[in-house]
């Protein structure tokens, strides 16, 4: 049954990260910056908060026009990737909420936080944020067993953060641009900031990146990657810093392409390898600090923080 509560607050200033912070209620990353209309990242401020523990509650919250905070409450079987409409904040509430069997979807949609949850078994992507959607916060969740990928950014998407999610042995972690001939609608967008995630035995995708710039990957735990760690192609440009490798044979492709996609460019620094290989680097790229403040954890303290601190539950 929904039952209408008080509507959370949630402040629109700008979050820095600073070394063992708590979890914070506000955005950091491109998911703050001021752009395309919006000052940051708010969700559903403003509007009702409902909880939702059926199927129908959910898909009806997350279709209605209008600024709504969504508690999702226990396990909803849901399937396919369902439309999320903009200034949303879909956050899990109680013990172990999660959605399974399906995903969410953002078509030309703005404006959304997802947090605490984990998503199970999606048939298709557990996250796709697509058609020039912005402004999109997905924190604090927990991905397991995707067919797909776990989040998918793409088609001229942009302003997006992706911060303190457990990524339990996925394969397909993260794409950042769909496909080599989609320069038209991608180049000059998918802004996404990566930070303090735990790769968990995940394989692949952390993040793999076609035409993006900066994607700003730093102070995840790299743990135990079979394929690689991160992929930078078609001349995107991703700064790669702050990060813990471990285990991790290939951390970063860039220079020399990935499968059937061209170079891109990557600037690392400040990472730490532990029986890991090197990081293919090369060519320079925008800096984040232009949109953006934030301040690094030190890599060899990065491991302990995401076990801590990562996935569902841990806010």
């Amino acid at each position: 049954m929904r039952r209408l509560l008080t509507a959370l607050l949630i402040s629109g200033s700008v979050f820095v990260a600073s070394p063992a912070s708590a979890a914070p209620s506000t955005p950091d990353g491109f998911a703050s910056v001021p752009a395309l209309g919006l000052t940051t990242t708010t969700g559903g401020v403003g509007g009702p908060t409902v909880t939702v523990d059926t199927t129908d509650e959910l898909l009806d919250a997350i279709d209605t026009v209008g600024s709504m905070i969504i508690q999702v409450s226990g396990t909803i079987e849901i399937t396919s990737k369902q439309g999320v409409r903009p200034n949303k904040t879909i956050i899990g509430v109680g013990a172990n909420p999660t959605i399974s069997g399906g995903g969410l979807d953002f078509y030309r949609s703005y404006n959304v936080i997802v947090r605490n949850l984990t998503f199970v078994d999606a048939e298709d992507d557990a996250i796709n944020v697509g058609q020039q959607s912005h402004h999109i916060w997905i924190d604090h969740n927990t991905f397991v067993r995707p067919v797909d990928g776990s989040i998918d950014v793409v088609r001229g998407a942009d302003y997006v953060t992706v911060s303190w999610n457990h990524f339990a042995g996925t394969d397909k972690s993260m794409l950042l641009g769909h496909s080599d001939g989609a320069s038209s609608t991608d180049v000059g967008h998918l802004k996404v900031s990566i930070h303090h995630n735990w790769f968990d035995g995940s394989r692949q995708r952390h993040p793999r990146v076609r035409f993006g710039e900066p994607v700003h990957v730093y102070n995840n735990w790299f743990d135990g990657n079979q394929l690689y760690g991160v992929a930078s192609t078609m001349n995107a440009g991703v700064v790669v810093e702050g990060n813990a490798f471990t285990g991790v044979p290939y951390p970063c492709f860039s220079t020399s392409g990935y499968a059937d996609s061209g170079p891109g460019r990557l600037v690392q620094r400040n990472n730490q390898f532990t029986s890991s290989g090197p990081c293919e680097a090369g060519g320079s790229v925008a800096s984040p600090s232009a949109y953006y403040g934030y301040q690094l954890d030190p890599a060899a303290n990065v491991p302990a923080l995401v076990q801590a601190g990562a996935g569902a539950g841990k806010i």
